[in-house]
Formats: structure tokens, sequence, C-alpha cells
């Protein structure tokens, strides 16, 4: 006994070419990425004072759109200095490359009702200590700030997120606390 379903399914005249447009779509987007280099040098990674601080980006897309899926910078914290502190949706991996300090994580909870997401930090932060060689896991929506311990020698580290939830909408930051302006004259 056949199917309802198998009397229906052939019907309709809607044409469509999805699946030729979505091959056609990856072939000429594999040969437009293929024009970027596989290396990107120090002089093409551009440094941007911002409110987190002093960064030099090294993968993002309008550096190189060959790198789809993680945004990476390095940042140097000023002797006794401190970053901004900001929260967003992605997990964060920080490398220390130099120096030594401490990362406040403020863990936070939400509701959501008719003005959208609220977030509701933790009143006290948890403190993590790093030095160099040193990798440091930011869970995902945590609020964070870091601060070099050294009142002499900068310390700096390298920044890591997936750029899956820009990409899927989710890609807020909200700056709580800008970091000191960086002082061009110095340095720091």
């Amino acid at each position: 006994m056949p199917m309802e379903e198998s009397k229906k399914w052939r019907k309709g005249e809607r044409k469509a070419s999805f699946y030729a447009d979505d091959v056609k779509r990856a072939k000429d987007e594999k040969a437009k990425l293929d024009q970027y280099p596989k290396a990107v040098k120090p002089e093409e990674m551009p440094w941007e004072d911002s409110p987190h601080g002093r960064l030099k980006h090294m993968a993002r897309e309008e550096i190189n759109p060959r790198i789809k899926d993680i945004d990476m910078y390095q940042q140097e914290l000023p002797p006794g200095g401190r970053s901004g502190r900001h929260r967003h949706m992605a997990e964060e991996l920080m490398f220390i490359l130099e120096g030594r300090g401490y990362s406040l994580h403020w863990d936070v909870d939400f509701d959501l009702d008719d003005q959208g997401y609220q977030w509701h930090p933790a009143a006290e932060p948890k403190r993590f200590d790093w030095e160099a060689g040193d990798l440091v896991f930011i869970p995902i929506n945590t609020v964070h700030q870091h601060f070099n311990s050294d009142p002499e020698k900068p310390a700096r580290f390298i920044s890591a997120s997936n750029r899956i939830y820009k990409t899927l909408g989710f890609g807020d930051v909200e700056d709580l606390e800008e970091a000191p302006p960086f002082d061009k004259k110095t340095g720091f």
C-alpha cells in the first residue's frame, strides 16, 4: 500500500540551482582565498590603541580573509598597567609571552526578559596569576581584565578567540572599563 506522501512529492513547478550555485561559489571562494598568503608578516599586522589597551592584530578577516575562524592579537601591558575590563560571548585563550601578572574573572549569569538578555556579573572576581609560558583560559561570557604585576617591565601575551560566535550573530562585546591611555612618547 503506497504512502500518501508518494503521490504528492513530485508536485510543483518551481526550479532552483542551489547546489550548482554552492559548488560555483565554493570554487570562486577558493580561487579568491588562494590570492592571500599563508604567512602574514609583522609589518602587515596593524597596531591599535583601543579601549582594551595596545593591540597588534595578528589574525582578522580584515588582515587576511584566508583565516576564517580565529581572531588573534598580541597585547602589551605597560609596567604596572592593566587592560580594559570587558565581556564577550566567545571563549578566549591567552598565551603569556613575557612578564608576570594576573587576570580577574567575573562569572556572569543572565536573565532573558522583554528587553533581551540582562547580564549579571558576580560581585567578586576570581584571580588567576600567570607568568611567561602559561596559558590562560577565559570561559564564554566571562567579564575579565588583565594586570601586569611588574612595576618595571611590560607583559605581553597573545590572545585568540573563535570567530564563529560573530558569524552566528553572537559577537557582542561589552566594554565595562577602559585601559589607561597609551602614551605614544614613552611606548607605554
